[in-house]
């Protein structure tokens, strides 16, 4: 398959507003309730960034979940159909020095699988 030129990756203004709580509920693993209620709210004012897919990957020690995956894949086929894409949510955990996905984990393996170097919007606290 051939890979998208890096412009037929489209993004939302603004991330969507259902990635926020399903961020919670992933931090609420990690951290107490009070440090989740303050990264949710920075997250909403957070700035969109971008940063290159192959770094997130990186910075997250996160691998990576193939195709065969139903999310991975339904993402893949938005972006083929240029559809847009909510951009990612995600926390610096200076502690454990990484990168915390809290939301679009499966939107960038989607992205990855199509380009390494696709520069992926994000908002990051």
């Amino acid at each position: 398959m051939a890979k998208p030129d890096l412009k037929e990756i489209k993004w939302f203004p603004d991330v969507e507003e259902h990635d926020y709580p399903a961020a919670e509920s992933y931090l609420s693993l990690l951290y107490n309730k009070d440090r989740v209620d303050d990264m949710i709210a920075r997250l909403r004012t957070a700035a969109i960034v971008p940063f290159k897919a192959k770094d997130i990957f990186r910075a997250s020690q996160l691998p990576l979940t193939g195709l065969s995956n139903s999310h991975v894949e339904n993402d893949r086929k938005k972006i083929q159909k240029g559809a847009s894409l909510s951009p990612l949510l995600i926390v610096r955990d200076e502690l454990h020095g990484k990168a915390v996905i809290a939301d679009g984990y499966h939107r960038l393996c989607a992205i990855y699988e199509l380009d390494e170097d696709a520069w992926i919007q994000c908002k990051i606290i």
